[in-house]
């Protein structure tokens, strides 16, 4: 089974793509879905959460009180390097699990799906990175579109965040979404094909028609 990192700013299309992989057969991890999915569930990071910055930091009813996490690490550089470290060692084990999962019901192939793949280490565990990336008025339009929020706070959004370009270095394959959305998931069918095809521990092809 072959492991697939997909990252990229928000906005530039990584649904879709990850899409077409779900329609091929593939499976898809989606680690922000994760990160929150341990937050809510009493276990091990919470428990390390709390040993590190307090019972506080949860409210009554078990949900994190960000504003006073956030009041903890910002500034504090060791304090973030901490939180970090606790979340991203529990993610990845989390998804390591679920890809082992989707190993045991035969898929073919499986993709991690992070904004931060690169940054959190998942993406060492991947055998190829793909970026998919956007021009900034495109972006925009699909974050307004898919948030309802005005133009000037979904351009803030994407000024925020790290240039394409950061992506696309550090990659190893890029889908560039061009705002047609056929020849993006046109592209990521062949991507896809490609990928399995120069994997040779891919054992099956993962795509069928």
């Amino acid at each position: 089974m072959i492991v697939i990192g997909i990252t990229g700013p928000t906005g530039a299309g990584k649904t879709t793509v990850l899409n077409v992989l779900r329609e091929l057969g593939g499976a898809v991890v989606d680690c922000d879905a994760v990160y929150h999915e341990l937050l809510r569930s009493e276990g091990p990071m919470r428990d390390e959460l709390r040993a590190r910055f307090g019972a506080e930091i949860f409210d009554e009813n078990g949900d994190l009180r960000r504003k006073e996490l956030g009041a903890i690490v910002f500034g504090d550089a060791g304090a973030l390097a901490d939180l970090d470290a606790i979340t991203h060692r529990h993610i990845i084990e989390e998804v390591e699990r679920r890809a082992a999962q989707a190993r045991a019901e035969g898929r073919p192939a499986v993709a991690l799906d992070a904004i931060a793949l690169l940054e959190s280490g998942l993406g060492e565990r991947c055998d190829v990175t793909v970026a998919v990336t956007a021009p900034e008025d495109i972006r925009v339009g699909r974050i307004m579109a898919r948030e309802g929020i005005p133009e000037e706070y979904a351009r803030s959004r994407v000024n925020a965040q790290k240039p394409d370009s950061w992506f696309e270095e550090r990659c190893g394959y890029t889908l560039r979404n061009d705002g047609e959305q056929g020849a993006l998931e046109a592209g990521a069918r062949a991507l896809f094909r490609r990928i399995v095809l120069e994997n040779p521990g891919s054992g099956r092809p993962p795509v069928q028609g």
